[in-house]
């Protein structure tokens, strides 16, 4: 095989040549100055390795000749690994079976950790390393290089691989990992025996998952190996769930120190203890160094396989920083006699070549220099070279942990192998073309590139090697853990390994008990940005942070989660609530009024007292029943009276106990037709009274026949049969039925029976009282007939009680919530009977079994009294309460000869491309894209591979190309610009690929001449001095990474990456088209105008689309203007599988608005299968790239691509092309069929110059005459230039360079020596000094220059696709969007000129969820963007009010949320008003019970004189009206809101109030007694102790007692207001709380003391012969009164808030008017209507006999 020339030959292409006898030969002008070992042999392998760790870069001001990068920090463990290299050549060519009789040799160079020098190694390798090239008939010179081992960095191998896979040179990496280096169109002869990123990728994610850690920081590199892990980790991270970045940071390539603080300071104040560091091992010393100085400690690092067997890393110093480390490891090996091949280096002593490697180890070793010079002087030691290796202090030797190594040594043994299968085969039965193989002599790469592909042996240590489709290994690492010993000593534990399993995912096994933790616990840390949220609360999402970042809200009332970590709290099934912990719902408690509780048991015993002792009666009853006291008044009746009670108090049981239909329907029934059963017999008794009297006189007898027993039995009958009637029309219109009230309270459920029809229950209720207020009203009209025991007066005092309680019962039962209702209702059932029974069959049975002789017909007959009674019925009120419920180029091989007249060098192989060519002084070089893409030939290896083939002619493409040849004519013909000098050009079609554009770069490079005559002029095609291009970014990438080796101008129109702004990796890059940073932010502008936040985002596949991929994430999480629904990869190869994927998820997404930044060729094959699913209704945004694609405006895309809003190049015009353009013809002598213009004229009249078969076909020959101006093409629409327009400004920017250059005056020139530049001797660093300076202005106006990063000058155009009614397309302008002064993008739109491809005519709407409007809150959807979210209404009481609120805020104490919980309003306060109509009526009872009370004094005080106001003591009865005044006004301070001032004095006003009326009462019963006991004899003596004073006394002293419990109360725990928020959540409740209940109690019980003494005494004078000593009046006003007080205390403790306070105020009014008209009433009946009967005779005298 013949020798490879420099590569460096064909980048500079400027040589020095001559010519010497015997032989001619070309001198290299430069050889790269690089660290490097060699050995001899047959074949030849190359190494790449990082021997240093990294290089200091010279500041490139280009006003002098740029210096390579120096070298710095050397290596041991990257110097092992080159020598593992040679062992493993060694060790082969030791091996007698692989490759008998074949010697390898090698050529290994240092990267020292820079792209620039790792690639210059790369390009040594490929073209050997001789000073001079003798061009001898053996060609002599260095053997080929077979193949390459390395590099260590994956983008150097990314670099290296662009260039050497054109010529298919197998490169065999052993730690790159990138996953883009699968790609095998990409990367066809790339090979590694490390597993791929994307594989540690995963195995990381497994063991966060392992551990619980879901908040995690990531460290990657500034280079392709770090983006590609950067976008691998965050979507595999997304679709795993696992966790989330706390941050994403890229450690700088450059050792920026302060760059370095910020990150580390970010580390250390973050809330993540896990670090996951994706970083080449001199970046972490640089980062460890800086953690170290912060003293950043309790992390949790895990590292990547590039540092985790890092030994420089592992020092007492950084060991308590990185101590506990958790790393990927590459497959540990073990390599016998590698250590004994070590000993045996010794530096060459004859070799003084100072870049030697083993030389530099020696030194660094050691400690000392071969090259004394300075060095011994200042006391440092001389290297002997033959210094103790054994005993050196060096991880050198330390060969316990072979892990790059072994891949290093599996590597080389590959390609052995591969070379070996090469020459074991057979001739006749070879794998290539003819059966033929493969030879040392005529050996091409690609076929070594077969044999290496077929690859599988197994190693010394057992392990298989092979490599599957994409060139990976068998993925497997192993897990280490960095140990830091007791001792001291360090040591890097196996704890576990991670491989692929047999479905294709990741078996991650750990021995934990093995790890060693750096913290206190000594167990993994915790790693979360927010602790999982337990059961029973919910998480929150923090606005704009990851999804891992969240507040554990607990569940409101009655709803639950019962997992950790719910997104949400659900509600409990209605008849559940929380548990305490709301982890699970539990039965809601339930009330009713039961058996088992003590209100039940007491009122269940009551009943079953009650009918006991009816029973009781009964019998008594029975056994007596021919005495005259059961017969007298029927006792029939009597009977039937018994057992109605008997029924009444039965019917009571039927309240108690849960609720059932039958219970419900029969409780009222029940006890509706007791009652009325009850309440007939006495009405009936009471009639048959009357009759009795009636027919006693003259002329009365026939009324009795209507009172016979038939008629008192059928009238008891009928009365009973119209309540039953009653009960069933009830029951059967609206029945009663059990209800579960949940509007009481949230927690419990209220078994009630709802009444159904309460115009049914009313009825019922109406008509007994209707019957009882008959008897009562009969019965006090017979309470004075002559017959003693006619039971009229027996009846009115127990109808008296009847309605008295039924009374009370009504305001009680209405306010009285669930099963208090029910026991109001027993209560006053139970009350009622016993008041019956007792009132009417006590007497009675007192007389029958302690009184017999008294049961006598005579004694009944005989005995009388008179009695005055008087009944005071109190009034109705109801209430009602309410509840409220509740998101290359290379290898350029010459066959060496020598002919006569001169000897050349003849290509091997010449790229096949489309080109043009123009000759001139100067040359520049145009790379475009003429055709839209490429089709692959299959590479098998089998046969020498075949060039991909362009297709699809695009016609724009083509006007770019002739644009610049348009520019340089134009510079050529003006006398101002470049005068005296020629411009030419050489312009090539990329074809849409890499490996042509490549190609095409390498061609401008080194001449496209087939031969290089070396001749003293040097013949050949002049050098290119800038080339413009290319419009890829990936293609500017790779062209840019070898150009830049020798700052070659690469002067781009059209590529955006952001990346190409490194002015430290692209030197000599400059472009005249914006950064993508700014057309992303561009974007991101112009979906916050819109209000878009859910788009979907479409990136190709390649460095451009990729850098936006990250860019755009990161500027869009930034400005939080939204999410991505998707973010999908566009195939590079039409994959149509794929393609169809991605348009389905884009027709069935719910993002209406979709970002491409994809290539034009991509966007067709898109819109294709867009069109195909007929996919419409969306908003398309278009980057640059296709905003202004002529090929995708067709009638056919037009229905789903108009409206489209895109970002495009400034626009400019270009005088003169057009007619330019139109002077272009096919060159008729020039047959070559690549010929760009030929194929242009083909394409466009759509003929051929080639006629083979076509014309036959029916297909038109071209004559090169047809007529351009009326051709069908959009070649000639000149109406929006705006790439042509990049490219005319690029081409001019490189004539204003050569210009500035040429007019550089000798002695004032910026370079050495006020040197200049000049056309002979330019080197062209010089044309990049100047192409930064560069500042012109176009002859449009615009100003041409380039900033610091050399990136033109950021503006762009916004564009809209608008589809004409007449059906015409037309691409608007709409808007602008540049950089303002303060560096942000501001973007202006006229949205009136924008057509909108939607009905409406308007923006479209793009939301995940819609916004959140005030009175709701967002919830996050688990595992999606944080844009898409569910608007939660906010909970009773809480509000929000802004839109997209995360948390609804709870309203102050005072508040309650708006029925639209938008704002709080202050809760609704209830209290017992003096403007509500309760308030009103009971302060008008009050006023008027005031008011007849002063009518009453004044009465009594104009009549003072009188016998009646006399009686009974004058005083008092003054006195006992002014308590009852005072007793209506007290009601007063119940009525309007409570003070401090009402709640203290209402009670004590209404307790001295009471005790003053009473003890006058008291006093006057007493005063009675005293006096009929001093008119019996010895008696006198009593009256002594109840004169006046003693009177007023005893008034006093009972009152003060009364006034001292008030005053003790008042001090101990004062009555205070408060506002009460229990009852109602919405309401504020304002009652008085008593402070003390005893206190209270001890009142009421004073009150109720002195009553029922009062009540007592009175009873017992109630017959003393004085008949007007008004103990009857005070026992019936003591009876209302006492009845008032008992029915008060159940009614008062179950009426909530300002009900209790009317419950109270009712008892106060009702007992006040009782005692008002039962005292009063008579008196003043006599004063004004009988005065006949005011005097002391009349008084005296009326009575009766005993």
């Amino acid at each position: 095989m013949g020798a490879l020339l420099d590569t460096y030959l064909f980048l500079s292409v400027s040589f020095l040549c001559a010519v010497s006898s015997p032989s001619s030969f070309c001198k290299l002008r430069r050889k790269f100055s690089l660290n490097e070992m060699h050995k001899p042999g047959d074949v030849v392998l190359g190494g790449l390795f990082e021997v240093h760790y990294t290089s200091v870069f010279p500041e490139w001001t280009f006003s002098s000749e740029p210096q390579q990068p120096r070298c710095k920090g050397f290596d041991t463990l990257g110097f092992r690994h080159t020598m593992t290299m040679a062992f493993a050549i060694d060790e082969i060519n030791k091996n007698t079976s692989l490759l008998p009789n074949v010697t390898l040799g090698y050529s290994m160079y240092d990267n020292c950790g820079a792209l620039v020098i790792g690639f210059s190694g790369a390009l040594s390798l490929a073209s050997g390393r001789e000073e001079q090239f003798v061009l001898e008939e053996n060609c002599l010179g260095a053997p080929p290089v077979l193949g390459i081992v390395g590099d260590s960095y994956s983008t150097f191998s990314i670099a290296t691989s662009n260039v050497l896979g054109l010529y298919k040179m197998p490169l065999v990496s052993y730690f790159a990992t990138c996953s883009c280096l699968s790609d095998r169109q990409r990367f066809p002869s790339f090979f590694r025996t490390i597993p791929s990123d994307a594989f540690q990728v995963r195995a990381m994610i497994q063991i966060l998952k392992h551990f619980g850690w879901t908040w995690v920081g990531l460290l990657v590199t500034d280079d392709d190996y770090g983006r590609h892990v950067a976008q691998s980790f965050q979507n595999d991270l997304a679709q795993s769930g696992v966790g989330c970045l706390a941050y994403l940071e890229v450690l700088p390539w450059d050792s920026d120190q302060s760059e370095l603080r910020r990150i580390v300071h970010l580390i250390k104040t973050s809330t993540a203890h896990v670090v996951i560091a994706f970083a080449h091992e001199s970046h972490m010393m640089e980062l460890t160094d800086e953690v170290a100085r912060q003293n950043v400690t309790g992390l949790q690092w895990i590292a990547s396989e590039a540092w985790t067997a890092a030994a420089v890393l592992q020092t007492p110093r950084l060991m308590p920083h990185l101590s506990g480390t958790l790393g990927i490891a590459i497959r540990r090996g073990e390599i016998p006699g590698l250590r004994e091949f070590l000993l045996q280096i010794r530096p060459d002593q004859n070799n003084n070549y100072e870049n030697n490697m083993v030389r530099q180890f020696w030194e660094h070793t050691f400690q000392c220099r071969f090259d004394p010079a300075g060095w011994v002087e200042g006391g440092g030691a001389l290297c002997t070279g033959q210094e103790d290796m054994k005993n050196a202090e060096t991880e050198f030797l330390d060969l316990s942990n072979l892990r790059p190594e072994y891949n290093i040594y599996k590597a080389v043994y590959a390609l052995a192998y591969a070379l070996d299968d090469m020459m074991q085969c057979e001739p006749g039965r070879g794998p290539f073309n003819g059966h033929s193989c493969g030879s040392l002599q005529k050996l091409e790469p690609w076929q070594l590139v077969h044999y290496l592909q077929k690859v599988n042996f197994t190693t010394s240590f057992a392990d298989q090697v092979l490599f599957d489709e994409n060139g990976d290994a068998l993925p497997i690492y192993d897990i280490m853990n960095w140990q830091w010993l007791p001792d001291g000593r360090i040591k890097i534990q196996n704890v576990g390994d991670v491989k692929r399993s047999a479905s294709g995912g990741e078996v991650l096994k750990l021995n934990e008990h093995k790890i060693f933790w750096n913290f206190e616990p000594k167990k993994p840390p915790r790693s979360v940005c927010s602790d999982s949220c337990n059961p029973g609360t919910r998480m929150v999402r923090k606005k704009g942070e990851p999804e891992c970042c969240f507040d554990c809200i607990p569940c409101s009332d009655g709803k639950i989660s019962n997992k950790t970590d719910s997104m949400e709290c659900t509600s409990c099934p209605e008849d559940f609530w929380s548990s305490p912990q709301r982890d699970h719902c539990v039965p809601k408690r339930t009330e009713f009024l039961s058996y088992h509780e003590p209100l039940g048991i007491c009122l269940t015993t009551t009943s079953l007292l009650g009918t006991f002792i009816c029973a009781v009666v009964l019998v008594i009853f029975i056994y007596h029943r021919s005495t005259p006291m059961v017969r007298a008044n029927n006792s029939e009746l009597s009977f039937l009276l018994l057992v109605s009670l008997k029924l009444c108090f039965l019917c009571s049981l039927l309240f108690i106990g849960r609720p059932r239909l039958w219970t419900c329907q029969l409780r009222h029934a029940a006890f509706g037709i007791s009652f009325v059963l009850c309440v007939s017999c006495i009405l009936v008794k009471t009639m048959v009274v009357l009759a009795v009297f009636k027919a006693s006189k003259p002329g009365g007898g026939t009324s009795l026949k209507w009172f016979g027993a038939i008629q008192q039995r059928g009238t008891v009958l009928i009365l009973t049969s119209i309540q039953a009637a009653i009960c069933t029309a009830w029951l059967v219109s609206s029945s009663p039925a059990p209800y579960k009230n949940t509007q009481y309270y949230n927690d419990k459920i209220v078994y009630e029976c709802v009444v159904g029809s309460t115009v049914g229950f009313a009825v019922l209720l109406g008509y007994i009282g209707f019957l009882a207020i008959l008897s009562f009203l009969l019965a006090f009209l017979a309470r004075n007939l002559p017959d003693n025991f006619n039971e009229a007066k027996l009846i009115t005092f127990s109808m008296l009680i009847f309605c008295a309680v039924w009374v009370a019962f009504v305001p009680a039962y209405v306010n009285s919530p669930g099963k208090y209702a029910d026991a109001v209702e027993v209560f006053a059932i139970l009350a009622s009977s016993f008041g019956l029974l007792g009132a009417l069959f006590g007497p009675k049975c007192y007389i029958i079994l302690l009184r017999p002789e008294r049961n006598t017909k005579k004694a009944i007959m005989g005995r009388g009294t008179n009695a005055q009674l008087y009944i005071t019925s109190g009034g109705r009120r109801t209430g009602m309460g309410a509840l409220l419920d509740t998101y290359l180029f290379l290898s350029v091989s010459f066959l060496c000869a020598v002919s006569s007249p001169s000897s050349f060098c003849k290509l091997r192989r010449k790229f096949s491309l489309n080109e043009m060519h123009k000759p001139g002084d100067v040359v520049l070089g145009g790379l475009f894209e003429v055709h839209y893409t490429s089709v692959f030939p299959e590479w098998t290896f089998s046969s020498e591979p075949q060039q991909p083939r362009c297709k699809g002619f695009d016609t724009l493409g083509f006007r770019h190309t002739m644009t610049m040849a348009f520019a340089i004519d134009e510079i050529n013909k003006n006398t101002s610009l470049l005068p005296n000098v020629t411009l030419g050009y050489s312009m090539y079609d990329n074809c849409g690929t890499l490996v042509i554009g490549f190609s095409g770069a390498l061609s401008l490079a080194s001449g496209r001449e087939e031969q290089f005559v070396l001749e003293e002029n040097c013949l050949g095609a002049p050098p290119i001095l800038g080339i413009v291009g290319d419009s890829y970014s990936a293609f500017s990438i790779a062209t840019s990474n070898v150009l830049g080796l020798y700052k070659m101008p690469l002067v781009s129109y059209f590529a955006t990456c952001s990346c190409l702004s490194d002015r430290q990796r692209f030197p000599s890059f400059f472009r005249t088209i914006p950064s993508d940073a700014f057309q992303v932010r561009a974007m991101i502008q112009i979906l916050k105008h819109f209000g878009w936040t859910w788009v979907g985002l479409l990136v190709t596949d390649d460095d451009y689309g990729r850098h936006v991929a990250q860019s755009f994430q990161n500027d869009l999480a930034q400005s939080g203007v939204g999410c991505l629904a998707y973010l999908e990869v566009l195939p590079w190869d039409s994959d149509q599988s794929e393609l169809r994927r991605i348009v389905h998820l884009i027709k069935t997404s719910t993002a209406r608005v979709v970002i491409a930044f994809v290539h034009e060729i991509h966007m067709m094959e898109l819109t294709d299968e867009v069109a195909r699913q007929n996919v419409t209704g969306l908003q398309w945004i278009a980057s640059v790239a296709w905003t202004a694609a002529a090929v995708l405006q067709t009638p056919r895309f037009m229905p789903h691509l108009s409206g489209t809003l895109g970002i495009a190049i400034r626009r400019g015009e270009i005088p003169g092309l057009r007619e330019f353009l139109l002077q272009i013809r096919p060159d008729q002598n020039n047959n070559y069929e690549n010929n760009m213009v030929r194929q242009f004229w083909e394409h466009t009249f759509q003929c051929r110059f080639d006629s083979a078969g076509w014309v036959d076909g029916g297909g038109a020959l071209c004559t090169g005459q047809e007529d351009m101006e009326n051709a069908e093409t959009e070649f000639l629409d000149l109406s929006n230039l705006r790439p042509e327009y990049n490219v005319y400004k690029a081409v001019y920017a490189l004539a204003y360079a050569l210009d500035d250059m040429m007019q550089c005056e000798p002695g004032r020139g910026p370079f050495n020596g006020h040197s200049c530049g000049s056309l002979q001797k330019l080197e062209l660093w010089q044309l990049v000094y100047y192409l930064q300076k560069v500042n012109f202005t176009t002859s449009f106006g615009d100003q041409v220059s380039f900033d610091e990063t050399v990136d033109a000058i950021q503006l762009y155009d916004i564009m809209n696709w608008q589809w004409l009614p007449d059906g015409r397309i037309q691409i608007r302008n709409v808007g602008e969007v540049k950089r303002s002064a303060t560096r942000t993008e501001v973007v202006t739109l006229n949205e009136d000129k924008i057509f909108w491809n939607f009905e409406s005519k308007k923006p479209p709407r793009s939301v995940c969820s819609d916004s959140c409007p005030p009175g709701t809150r967002m919830a996050r959807k688990k595992g999606q963007p944080e844009c898409c979210f569910d608007c939660i209404p906010c909970s009773e009481g809480k509000i929000s009010n802004n839109t997209d609120s995360m948390e609804c805020t709870s309203c102050p104490e005072d508040y309650w949320s708006s029925p639209e919980h938008d704002h709080c309003v202050a809760k609704r306060t209830e209290f017992l008003s003096y403007h509500e109509p309760l308030g009103i009526c009971l302060t008008t009872t009050s006023l008027l019970g005031t008011f007849i009370c002063a009518v009453v004094l004044g009465i009594f005080t104009y009549h003072r004189s009188t016998p009646i106001v006399r009686a009974n003591n004058s005083e008092l009865s003054f006195l006992l009206l002014v308590s009852l005044k005072l007793c209506f006004l007290c009601s007063l301070l119940f009525i309007g809101r409570p003070r401090l001032w009402t709640c203290q004095l209402r009670h004590a006003a209404f307790g001295i109030s009471f005790v003053l009326c009473v003890s006058c009462i008291l006093v006057k019963t007493m005063v009675v007694l005293a006096v009929f006991k001093a008119s019996k004899p010895g008696g006198s003596k009593i009256l002594k102790w109840f004169g006046a004073m003693q009177q007023r006394g005893t008034v006093l002293v009972l009152t003060c007692i009364q006034a001292v419990i008030c005053t003790a109360w008042m001090v101990s725990a004062s009555p205070a207001p408060y506002k009460n928020t229990q009852y109602h959540n919405d309401k504020i409740v304002y009652e008085c709380v008593v402070g003390s209940t005893f206190g209270f109690a001890v009142l009421l019980s004073y009150i109720g003391f002195l009553a029922i003494l009062s009540f007592l005494l009175a009873f017992l004078a109630r017959n003393l012969p004085d008949n007007f000593n008004e103990a009857k009046l005070i026992t019936f006003s003591m009876l209302i009164f006492c009845a008032v007080w008992v029915a008060f205390v159940p009614a008062y403790i179950s009426s909530p808030g300002k009900h209790a306070d009317a419950v109270e105020v009712f008892a106060i009014l009702a007992s006040s008017f009782g005692l008002l008209g039962a005292l009063f009433g008579p008196k003043c009946y006599i004063i004004l209507l009988r005065p006949e009967r005011n005097t002391k005779k009349a008084i005296m005298g009326q009575g009766a006999t005993k």
